[in-house]
């Protein structure tokens, strides 16, 4: 068995706005296993500013992985747990290489096209017009839960847009959840929290910066609105850590980005610990490709979460991977009957 991995630059359609900037292009890497009977293909989807192992050496690091495969796809694991998005590009590319076909990851009713998976429409940052553009697009296309990223422009002019969402469809007809990315002060944080939960939302994703564990802990006590812990959880690599970390914040939700915690295995345990102090959970792409997004998707239809997941990113780019995945009235089809572009795919693999 032979490893090899490529740098992949994929490009915004539109400049892509979050609080800790604007996004015109996203850097990910493929990591790709030569068997004897075929080839399996993982991804490496690295987030510049975020992910814990965007450091100098990531690289290097992908080069040591190919130089040791032989190790397998276990202890691999276990010697990358500085480099979450490698753990899981490493998973991918095995459980690739050892199924049928090298891009359905889990067999299932999602993967046979009986059962889509629901998710949400993702509205990012911008001025105010192209934020109420995007709302009304995602609403015209069936979404029935839309996510709002917020903490970027003024707060009077997100919380309009929160309100004329509201004077026309109430809670039973759209689910709105917001997303912070840490953008809160914490001395205000408590204030814009009872602000926003007049707006009857699901849930905000990480109002304050990670790190802060006891005001974290505070908030959620006493929030009047559902939080949900996104990039707190990055960096936690051990058991005992990620039940410490939840047993002692007590958050109504986790979010898993497998590209950020570790993959199918890391997120698994958090899974577990969120179950065992009775955190609800779901599932978000952390804007990977189609690759990336197919994993994930076919991962996330075993586990049978009813919450609309985070899969709606694969129309992102001008320069994806063509592939089975379709999103259609708020909901993510695999449709066999839709190619995966093998001229891209075959480049990558070369």
């Amino acid at each position: 068995m032979k490893a090899s991995y490529k740098k992949y630059i994929l490009d915004f359609k539109r400049p892509s706005g979050t609080s800790r900037g604007i996004l015109h292009q996203k850097e990910t890497w493929f990591f790709v296993l030569q068997g004897e009977e075929g080839f399996g293909i993982g991804e490496c989807g690295i987030l510049r500013g975020l992910s814990i192992d965007d450091v100098p050496a990531y690289e290097q690091k992908l080069k040591w992985t190919c130089d040791n495969i032989q190790l397998g796809r276990n202890k691999l694991w276990n010697e990358l747990l500085d480099f979450p998005s490698i753990q899981f590009g490493v998973e991918q590319a095995f459980i690739s290489l050892e199924s049928k076909e090298p891009f359905e990851l889990f067999p299932s009713p999602f993967t046979r096209e009986a059962m889509p998976i629901d998710i949400n429409g993702l509205v990012w940052m911008g001025d105010e017009a192209y934020m109420h553009e995007q709302i009304q697009q995602k609403l015209a296309d069936g979404f029935t839960c839309i996510k709002m990223k917020i903490g970027a422009i003024d707060f009077k002019t997100e919380i309009a847009l929160l309100s004329s969402i509201r004077k026309r469809y109430n809670k039973e007809e759209i689910e709105l959840r917001v997303d912070a990315n840490g953008a809160f002060k914490i001395e205000e944080a408590m204030e814009k929290l009872k602000i926003l939960s007049q707006y009857d939302l699901h849930s905000i994703e990480q109002p304050i910066k990670q790190g802060h564990i006891m005001e974290m802990k505070s908030l959620c006590a006493n929030t009047p609105l559902p939080i949900a812990l996104d990039e707190e959880l990055i960096g936690v690599t051990d058991v005992v850590e990620k039940e410490y970390l939840l047993k002692t914040i007590r958050p109504q939700y986790i979010i898993l980005k497998p590209s950020l915690v570790g993959g199918f295995k890391g997120s698994e345990e958090w899974i577990q610990a969120a179950e065992n102090h009775n955190v609800g959970w779901w599932v978000t792409s952390a804007l990977e490709s189609n690759i990336g997004l197919n994993a994930i998707a076919q991962w996330t239809a075993t586990l049978k979460n009813d919450l609309p997941q985070g899969l709606g990113t694969g129309s992102l780019y001008t320069n994806n991977i063509d592939s089975p995945l379709t999103v259609k009235n708020g909901k993510i089809f695999y449709q066999k009957s839709v190619a995966w572009d093998t001229n891209k795919i075959e480049q990558i693999c070369i």
